[in-house]
């Protein structure tokens, strides 16, 4: 059975969906002020991992991942470039799409932005201020009463005399508690506004993700994700504010994924060691990013670095030479290899383990590929399926193998000075140097091997005839 490490019970549990053969599942998306960074990225993985693991043991998933298109962020960005928030929003809603497609991300189920849900959010308020949940203070702010909710500091596990130790008012905040967060904040000059009982204004963060969650997936729903820097308070207050809403259960299971850190040290644009998505595809192909970030359990830290990087390329480099030039059969192999793989899976959807399988897999596959090709042919046909869990070896092996040449003047901290040649230079070089070998000219078979090497192409020459990939 599945088991899933739930960070509200801190430990793992057995997995039981509320609603027989199906899944309810949320994960807070990105504010869309700026281009998809590298802790984005691990976020959108881990939790298309999920998705897609759920799915293969036969769950119907609904899977909701938001859009905060309005925030202070938004609002400043918009401002220092002169331009509406709408289209600075749906701007870097586009690349989001772009760059999430790139990584093979499966789209959700729905995906609702915050914008839209203004008379849900209303509504929600509403009902927390009938119920004595909140409260409307003297700068015409709307707050949530923390002292009201008594089993607030749960997920953090923490009482709240220890949580208000590190919290402070600022000086333009009137609220009665350092603990108490803002629903309704009233409208400043300039700043986009929508109407409400209480004046014109913009939602609190926390409660956009009670009010999308619930409106999408009902007031009680099986899994809530996201980074492990939302657990509080992000989501303590979701909580908070959605089961006393409700005055029922918000969610059974909360799923929180480790940090990226860069070189060991924590990934943060003040420290710049700050990565964009977009950049590191400059770099690296979008399958060697998903199974650099599948290398490390989810809720581990990631530690981005170029030698992790290129450990993964590598890696991935084995598996797709091991299918290469293998036919695709009807049969996979023996049942052993599935029933492992999924005992990782089931345990906390534990990758690094699962990956583990693969290079097992690769590993006697190999070893047969001389004795049986039939066999190892139906062992490449499971490898296939199973790397297709991890979203993984789902492109023709020469085509991975073959790459996708960059620019390096325009890749930061790449300094490689090889030339890059395309698919179709490559071959012809090839076919010059066999040319070369037929006429015995081995002088020139070696020079056209060793310029291909120079630029990061590495020759093969089998009985069928010599095949390539890059380094």
């Amino acid at each position: 059975m599945l088991q899933i490490f739930n960070s509200l019970t801190r430990q793992k549990e057995e997995f039981q969906p509320i609603e027989p053969g199906k899944v309810r599942m949320y994960v807070c998306g990105m504010t869309v002020y700026d281009y998809c960074h590298v802790g984005h990225a691990r976020v959108m993985v881990v939790f298309d991992i999920v998705l897609r693991w759920l799915r293969a043991k036969g769950y119907d998933v609904t899977y909701v991942r938001n859009i905060t298109d309005i925030d202070d962020k938004i609002i400043r960005r918009a401002e220092e470039n002169g331009e509406d928030f709408h289209a600075l929003t749906n701007r870097f809603i586009q690349a989001m799409h772009e760059d999430l497609g790139a990584l093979g991300i499966l789209p959700p189920t729905q995906e609702p932005r915050a914008t839209e849900a203004m008379a849900d959010m209303i509504a929600m308020i509403q009902t927390l201020l009938a119920k004595e949940f909140a409260y409307i203070g003297t700068s015409g702010d709307v707050y949530y009463d923390v002292s009201r909710f008594d089993r607030y500091g749960q997920l953090a596990n923490k009482k709240l005399d220890d949580l208000r130790a590190g919290s402070r008012i600022e000086i333009e905040e009137a609220k009665d508690d350092p603990l108490d967060f803002v629903l309704w904040k009233a409208a400043k000059p300039g700043e986009p506004s929508w109407p409400s009982p209480w004046g014109d204004g913009r939602p609190g963060w926390h409660i956009e993700c009670s009010t999308m969650s619930t409106c999408c997936l009902g007031e009680h729903f099986d899994i809530h994700g996201g980074g492990m820097d939302l657990k509080f308070p992000h989501h303590e207050n979701e909580i908070a504010q959605s089961e006393a809403a409700s005055g029922q259960p918000y969610v059974n299971f909360w799923m929180h994924n480790g940090f990226v850190q860069v070189n060991d040290e924590k990934m943060s644009k003040s420290l710049g060691n700050f990565f964009t998505l977009r950049d590191v595809l400059q770099r690296y192909q979008p399958e060697v990013v998903r199974l650099f970030i599948l290398s490390s359990h989810y809720r581990g830290p990631l530690n981005y670095a170029n030698e992790n990087l290129d450990h993964a390329k590598a890696s991935l480099t084995r598996l797709y030479t091991a299918l290469r030039g293998l036919p695709v059969m009807d049969t996979p192999a023996e049942e052993s290899w599935r029933v492992r793989f999924t005992q990782a899976m089931d345990d906390d959807f534990n990758t690094p383990e699962a990956l583990a399988v693969l290079f097992d897999l690769v590993r006697e596959l190999n070893r047969l590929r001389i004795e049986d090709e039939t066999m190892a042919a139906q062992l490449g046909t499971t490898l296939k399926q199973l790397g297709g869990f991890l979203g993984l070896l789902q492109s023709d092996p020469d085509t991975f193998l073959h790459g996708h040449t960059i620019d390096t003047a325009h890749v930061t901290g790449c300094t490689s000075n090889t030339e890059s040649y395309s698919s179709t230079r490559t071959q012809q070089l090839i076919d010059q140097r066999t040319t070369a070998r037929k006429a015995k000219n081995w002088a020139e078979a070696d020079r056209i091997r060793a310029m291909l090497q120079e630029a990061g192409i590495v020759l093969e020459d089998t009985s069928k005839g010599t095949i390539w990939r890059r380094e």
